[in-house]
C-alpha cells in the first residue's frame, strides 16, 4: 500500500468521507479546510436519509439504495473508530397521502417491493402512531421503513475523530496546496465544472420526539434528533445574495407546526443559512478531474449528499487504491470550462 499522504481538499461530509475510506483502507491522508470542518452546506441540521421515488428505477436511484442499505454499518464503524455518535438511526418515514392520491401511493408502494429491499418497504395506514403524525387530508398516511437520519454537524465531528483516530491529519484555517488531490470544496470548487449554488434554510426546534420517524409533507422535512431536537428543512432558493436566515425560514418553520400540530409551542433553538452545491447534471460529481493527473473530484452533493457521500468516497477509493474503476458516466466530471 502506498505510504505517502493524499491530500483532501475541504472538510465537510464528501472530503472526510472521501479521507475516511481512504484512512480505514490504510491510505494516510491530509485533510485542509479554508474555515473549519462542516462550514459549508455541511453544517446544517436536516440530515434526511431518504431514498428516491421508487418508480421510474435508474443507475443514480440504484447507487443511492445501495448507499443507503450499508449506511448503518458504515456509520457504526465510524462511530466505533472515533468515539463519536454521528446520530445514525433508521428510523423511517411517515408522509400525508393528499386526496385522490391513493391509487398513486398503491402504484409506489408496488415499485418499493420490486426495487427496494424487503425489509424497507413501504405502506399505506390509517392508524400512525406518534406526535409527529402529520395531517392528512385523505385519513391516510405512507410510511416506510428505509428512511434514516443523522445529525450533519455530528456526522462530520464523528468523521473527523475517526479519521484523526487512524492517524489522519485535519487542518483547518488552511488552504490545501495545489497538488494531487481530492477536491471536495463545495460551491466554491463546483465553478470549473457548471452548476450552481442554491441557498438553504433550515431550524432546529426543541422537542423529544428521537424515536419517531421523520415527517415529509408539502415539501418539508421533519427530522427528530437523538438529542431531542427537531430539525425542520429547507428551502430551495436560487438567489444567494444574502446568506444571512430571513422570513422564508419563518414561513417554513410556520408551515411545518401547522403541518405537526404538537410542535407549535417548540422553542427554535437554532437557524442556519448556507449554500449547497448542485451539479448541472444534478448528479453527484465524482472521479478523476479531466486534464489534471492524480487529481480527483467530489463534489455536487446538493440534496443527497449526506446519503451519497459514503457511495462516493467508496468509488474513488477503489479507484485510487485500487485502480477498479465503477464511477457510473454520469457522475464523471465533465471537462472543465476555459
Amino acid at each position: 500500500m502506498a505510504s505517502a499522504k493524499l491530500n483532501v481538499a475541504g472538510a465537510g461530509i464528501f472530503g472526510l468521507s472521501c479521507a475516511w475510506e481512504l484512512v480505514r483502507r490504510g491510505r494516510p491522508v491530509r485533510v485542509y479546510d479554508s474555515i473549519r470542518i462542516g462550514a459549508g452546506s455541511s453544517g446544517g441540521h436536516v440530515g434526511a436519509l431518504a431514498p428516491h421515488a421508487p418508480e421510474n428505477w435508474n443507475p443514480k436511484k440504484q447507487i443511492q439504495l445501495d448507499a443507503l442499505i450499508a449506511a448503518s454499518d458504515w456509520w457504526a464503524e465510524v462511530a466505533r473508530v472515533g468515539g463519536t455518535d454521528p446520530g445514525y438511526a433508521r428510523s423511517g418515514r411517515i408522509q400525508p397521502v393528499p386526496e385522490g392520491a391513493e391509487d398513486r401511493m398503491r402504484e409506489r408502494i408496488e415499485a418499493a417491493r420490486i426495487n427496494w429491499p424487503e425489509w424497507g418497504g413501504m405502506e399505506l395506514t390509517d392508524a400512525p402512531r406518534g406526535p409527529l403524525t402529520p395531517v392528512s387530508p385523505s385519513g391516510l398516511w405512507l410510511v416506510d421503513r428505509l428512511t434514516a437520519r443523522i445529525s450533519p454537524r455530528r456526522a462530520a465531528a464523528a468523521l473527523a475523530a475517526a479519521i484523526r483516530a487512524r492517524g489522519g491529519e485535519i487542518i483547518e484555517g488552511t488552504h490545501a496546496p495545489d497538488e494531487p488531490a481530492i477536491w471536495a470544496t463545495g460551491v466554491a470548487g463546483l465553478a470549473p465544472f457548471g452548476g450552481n449554488g442554491v441557498k438553504g434554510q433550515s431550524a432546529l426546534l426543541e422537542f423529544d420526539a428521537r424515536d419517531q420517524p421523520q415527517v415529509f409533507a408539502d415539501a418539508v422535512h421533519i427530522v427528530p434528533h437523538a438529542d431531542g431536537t427537531v430539525a425542520i428543512g429547507s428551502t430551495s432558493e436560487r438567489d444567494a445574495a444574502d446568506l444571512g436566515t430571513d422570513h422564508q425560514l419563518d414561513a417554513l418553520i410556520a408551515k411545518a407546526r401547522a403541518l405537526c400540530p404538537v410542535l407549535a409551542n417548540a422553542p427554535v433553538v437554532d437557524r442556519w443559512a448556507g449554500i449547497r452545491p448542485r451539479a448541472k447534471s444534478r448528479a453527484p460529481i465524482v472521479g478523476p478531474w479531466p486534464g489534471r493527473p492524480g487529481h480527483f473530484v467530489a463534489n455536487g452533493g446538493f440534496k443527497i449528499g449526506l446519503a451519497m457521500a459514503p457511495a462516493a468516497a467508496g468509488m474513488l477509493a477503489d479507484l485510487i487504491l485500487d485502480g477498479q474503476d465503477r464511477i457510473p458516466e454520469g457522475f464523471r466530471p465533465p471537462m472543465a470550462a476555459d
